[in-house]
């Protein structure tokens, strides 16, 4: 197993691409702790790898919240009694709108959710990965945070600066053998688009623009395998590395 003995912690995991990936990791023998604000669905997940076989704790929390995050480390510890691997995936859309007509409520809701709440997760990751030298965070971007055309204004700034952190945290512990990795997917089957708002008519009209060059969509699984990779031994020399997952759109 490729995570044998590995604790993880994976946010927005009651769903999508985080379930996917708590349920992959499990699978490869990691103990996971499945986070989300939708207590519900996390326990779901959490009851679902119990029942295929493998170790894993439902805590509810929003990583937007610093208590929250506090909780979630100490409910990990507690459980694992240390940490090895940290998904950010937690994720919210904006409306598509430009920055014309962005909102002061949805640019800061939008940021808190995808970037900040990456920051303090990731602050406490460090925390515990410092003194045993060893550590791997990933976060979940989006091809909206290598391209202008994807989202709207709040959307895509929050993912350039998940990638903005990803780098400069992989270069400041690169020599404490602290790893962090960006995933950016493309368009992926997942039901992200709930938490979007009305969309706005024009910033809609101008992403639809970019529609036509995508092959299709990807499975939340696809997503998963690269995950896996990340966290494991096998990418010990990966670091500071954004990935692209997307079936070739922006190739194009």
């Amino acid at each position: 197993m490729r995570l044998a003995g590995k604790t993880a912690i994976v946010t927005g995991a009651a769903s999508g691409i985080g379930k996917a990936i708590a349920v992959l990791y499990a699978r490869e023998g990691a103990n996971v702790v499945v986070t989300d604000l939708n207590e519900e669905g996390a326990v779901q997940t959490a009851n679902e790898i119990a029942a295929a076989g493998g170790k894993a704790v439902a805590v509810r929390a929003n990583a937007a919240d610093q208590a929250d995050v506090d909780r979630l480390f100490d409910e990990t510890v507690k459980a694992y009694g240390t940490l090895d691997v940290l998904v950010n995936n937690a994720g919210i859309m904006d409306n598509f709108a430009p920055v014309g007509d962005v909102t002061d409520e949805l640019w800061d809701r939008v940021l808190a959710v995808n970037t900040t709440a990456v920051m303090r997760t990731s602050r406490k990751a460090v925390e515990l990965f410092l003194p045993k030298g060893s550590g791997s965070i990933i976060n979940v971007s989006s091809i909206g945070g290598l391209n202008g055309g994807r989202a709207g204004a709040a959307y895509t700034t929050s993912k350039f600066a998940v990638i903005g952190l990803t780098l400069n945290t992989a270069f400041m512990y690169a020599q404490k053998g602290i790893r962090c990795n960006a995933i950016a997917p493309g368009a992926v089957e997942t039901n992200i688009g709930a938490s979007m708002s009305q969309p706005n008519p024009f910033g809609y009209s101008r992403m639809q623009l970019t529609l036509p060059l995508n092959p299709r969509a990807g499975k939340p699984e696809e997503i998963a395998g690269l995950a896996l990779f990340l966290a494991s031994d096998e990418s010990r020399y990966v670091n500071g590395a954004v990935i692209t997952v997307d079936g070739g759109w922006t190739s194009a």
